[in-house]
């Protein structure tokens, strides 16, 4: 088991963090969502100038290169505030499978591209069944297909697209604007920018290719992890945050002439969502930080955050809604985005069920 206390310099980066997103709070969601807006450009470059994008990216490359733990530690903060941007797919999934690969992932440090993961197919996460294929043409490829769901479709402006080639799985750098890709935007509950895109006839070159032809899931794989982990350390800041939001409700909100949180049932149930959260930050700390020490035997780790994440973050938000009462389903509330977010957030890169049987089959290898 890894050491989970955070070192000093987590610590400064949570606090820094949590100063910036509690500023621009769950009201910038609000009004990225109203505008219509897939996040705010202007609050991202400010991520940027604080080096958030580069956290993985080496330092010869602008990066702060501040390892997989400290990405968990801002994807946490942000999830308290619900603050919508291309961190997890850029700074994260983009910038770990580039390194892995060795290819530049300056361009994500500095902000002049973002990236979106053009993986899913179907309704779920399933790498290894990727049907899209990418047909060798002369010294290129020509990619023809559907990817169902891509979180940043519309606005990144580069996308890493798996494909099917003869020799097997391969991962292509593609520019957004490439003749023949087009891109839908889906509505989802979370507000957040997702897309349809459809691949008809999209030229990639030799250069195109991230790593190996036929070996796609040797960059794409890490980075996955890496993905599944922050996206579970948002989805433990989201608990933390409704968590918060609702023992906060307790206290002030009164029913026959007390408030509601000197109920004994009530208690009963803040005390248990407050156990399972903390359980959780230990299952989180522990993927980031065996990312960081040995990424390629984290599968359990990770898996084993995102299982609990998701049903943590379901736990938190239902008691949250209920806590509040009607209330709690209207848009005056911010309670209700906690909730839509925490749904989207546990079915992206592998559901509850998903990595629950990860967990069982490594598990299961591991006492073999």
């Amino acid at each position: 088991m890894t050491a989970l206390i955070p070192t000093e310099d987590e610590v400064m980066l949570r606090d820094a963090a949590r100063a910036f997103c509690e500023a621009a709070g769950v009201a910038n969601l609000r009004a990225v969502r109203d505008a219509g807006k897939p996040y705010d450009a202007d609050l991202w470059a400010e991520m940027v100038a604080m080096g958030w994008a580069g956290v993985l990216v080496g330092e010869d490359e602008g990066g702060s290169d501040m390892g997989f733990a400290a990405a968990n530690v801002l994807a946490e903060e942000m999830g308290r505030s619900l603050i919508a941007s291309p961190f997890l797919s850029s700074a994260v999934i983009a910038a770990t499978a580039l390194r892995r690969a060795g290819r530049s992932a300056a361009a994500i440090a500095d902000g002049t591209a973002t990236y979106a993961l053009a993986l899913d197919e179907t309704r779920k996460f399933a790498p290894e069944a990727t049907a899209m294929e990418a047909r060798a043409l002369g010294n290129g490829f020509v990619l023809t297909g559907s990817k169902a769901f891509v979180a940043e479709g519309t606005s990144a402006s580069r996308l890493l697209v798996l494909a099917r080639a003869e020799a097997g799985l391969t991962l292509f750098d593609i520019d957004a604007e490439s003749a023949g890709l087009s891109r839908d935007r889906l509505a989802l509950v979370d507000s957040r920018d997702h897309a349809a895109l459809r691949f008809e006839g999209v030229e990639a070159t030799g250069d195109d290719v991230v790593g190996e032809v036929g070996g796609g899931l040797v960059a794409l794989g890490p980075a996955l992890r890496a993905g599944q982990a922050t996206i579970s350390a948002e989805l433990l800041g989201l608990s933390v945050g409704a968590f918060a939001m609702t023992t906060g409700y307790l206290k002030e909100r009164k029913q026959f002439g007390r408030v509601i949180g000197s109920f004994q049932a009530l208690q009963h149930r803040a005390a248990h969502l407050f156990s399972e959260i903390e359980v959780t930050a230990s299952a989180i700390a522990h993927a980031g930080r065996m990312l960081d020490a040995d990424p390629d035997n984290a599968d359990l780790a990770v898996s084993l955050a995102k299982a609990r994440a998701s049903e943590t973050a379901g736990l938190a938000v239902r008691e949250g809604v209920q806590m509040h009462g009607g209330i709690g389903m209207t848009d005056e509330y911010d309670i209700g985005f906690y909730m839509k977010r925490a749904r989207v957030g546990a079915e992206w890169l592998g559901d509850y069920g998903y990595h629950a049987g990860r967990v069982a089959a490594l598990k299961g290898q591991a006492a073999a």
